[in-house]
């Protein structure tokens, strides 16, 4: 089982940590200020007071064992930076670091972070778009021009394949899996019959996606 440490545990770090210990994993919760760490302590699995910029306070709290570092500080950016760079020379595998803006992003990612977030700006963009669309369940941004997106199967979908949509062809993006009911159907073949209700997971260019919201 992987284990996680989220390192800043302000509104979202602790939301992240506590999630991902109430689905069963082990959580290591870092903060440098004690009362926020005793607050949450009784979610997580392990959690730590220290300075997130020490090397040796780091490794001492054992994160050269962890799989996945979340480092969730907000405003302190030299901070969010020392903390990236410490895990990944730690030997962290993978490290999601959150982001104030594209230069802090930068930034991040020059030291090693696999992946960069802006939770606050990808909350609003996902907000926007269930409030314009009717179709659209949820986004998801996996790059500054490429994302995943729930749709509810349009009407003029339904009781039809794959292949006579033919949606790769007209829109040039990829379902990726199909939810009936309580049912998934991961990597759907091009036989695959869209049924009244269904939910489809599609993936392609942010241009090609907001095509398929203009036509359907």
């Amino acid at each position: 089982m992987k284990q996680f440490a989220v390192i800043g545990c302000g509104r979202f770090g602790s939301a992240v940590a506590k999630t991902l210990y109430k689905n069963g994993y082990d959580v290591l919760a870092i903060d440098g200020d004690p009362d926020i760490v005793q607050h949450i302590s009784e979610f997580v699995t392990h959690s730590a007071s220290i300075d997130v910029k020490d090397e040796a306070a780091l490794r001492a709290v054992g994160m050269r064992n962890i799989d996945v570092a979340v480092v969730a500080i907000g405003s302190e950016i030299k901070a969010s930076i020392m903390a990236t760079l410490v895990v990944k020379e730690l030997g962290v595998k993978y490290v999601v670091a959150k982001a104030q803006d594209e230069l802090h992003a930068k930034v991040l990612y020059k030291i090693g972070a696999d992946r960069v977030i802006f939770p606050e700006r990808d909350m609003g963009v996902r907000l926007a778009y269930n409030l314009t669309s009717t179709n659209i369940l949820d986004y998801i941004e996996l790059a500054a021009d490429y994302s995943i997106m729930e749709i509810t199967a349009p009407e003029k979908w339904q009781d039809r394949s794959l292949m006579d949509i033919n949606i790769r062809a007209k829109f040039g993006i990829s379902v990726m899996a199909i939810k009936h009911g309580e049912d998934i159907n991961v990597a759907p073949q091009a036989s695959t019959v869209i049924h009244r209700g269904d939910v489809l997971v599609v993936v392609g260019s942010n241009e090609d996606l907001q095509r398929v919201q203009e036509k359907v």
